[in-house]
């Protein structure tokens, strides 16, 4: 046991991530989620995995840049239980007990996905690592942003060269296998999940998943109106 980190429901802040595979416009739907968390007087933090803290930021780049086959489904599983732990005990965990709401770019989910289903370790084992890592901290609310692999990976491929393509450049077959794990993982845990169309206008996206917000927490609304 990890004693200290409890679970999302232990802080008086709320943790929500955003999921999905490449090109489903997180970035974009965090900053809109963001802006509107403030406008109703919260205090925002947005982060990302990997990283979010200086030591998980450094384990980012071993894990997003290089060739495919850099490391296997192993190895990139322990990095990042190691990028987590850091970015929860460093940045996820204070924030949340000053209050804060935190809207993170990915979370276990994507381990999830990408090293248990896509890169086929099995669900167990990333639960049962997860659980020691960090005793199995999750989200309170997950949106995963879903939309056809090859539309995805189109988008993602008109962002333009970044050096951090490595998961880009597994293949179709991956990312077909990447989006049936995290549909699956929603099915498995609807009250936490929310599948949004990500093939959508930005607009629409962003408002099916404020009105999610606002049904999971009515004073958000109440705020707005005041």
């Amino acid at each position: 046991m990890n004693a200290g980190i409890g679970t999302a429901a232990d802080y008086p802040g709320v943790f929500v991530s955003i999921e999905g595979g490449e090109g489903g416009g997180k970035s974009t739907q965090i900053a809109l989620l963001c802006e509107a968390l403030r406008a109703r007087g919260k205090t925002v933090l947005a982060t990302r995995e990997p990283g979010g803290s200086e030591g998980a930021e450094a384990i980012r780049a071993l894990l997003v840049q290089g060739e495919t086959g850099r490391w296997d489904a192993m190895s990139e599983l322990l990095l990042l239980l190691a990028a987590r732990r850091d970015h929860l005990r460093r940045t996820i965990l204070p924030a949340l007990a000053e209050g804060a709401w935190v809207v993170s770019d990915r979370f276990g989910d994507s381990t999830m996905a990408y090293q248990g289903y896509a890169h086929g370790l099995g669900r167990a084992v990333v639960e049962t690592l997860a659980q020691a890592a960090i005793d199995g901290f999750s989200p309170a609310l997950t949106f995963i942003l879903d939309l056809p692999v090859a539309e995805g990976l189109a988008r993602a491929g008109g962002r333009g060269p970044s050096g951090e393509d490595r998961f880009e450049r597994m293949g179709t077959a991956f990312h077909q296998r990447l989006r049936d794990g995290f549909l699956d993982i929603a099915r498995r845990e609807p009250e936490r999940c929310r599948v949004v169309d990500a093939s959508r206008p930005v607009a629409a996206v962003h408002a099916e998943m404020l009105g999610h917000l606002l049904q999971r927490w009515p004073e958000l609304a109440k705020a707005a109106a005041r």
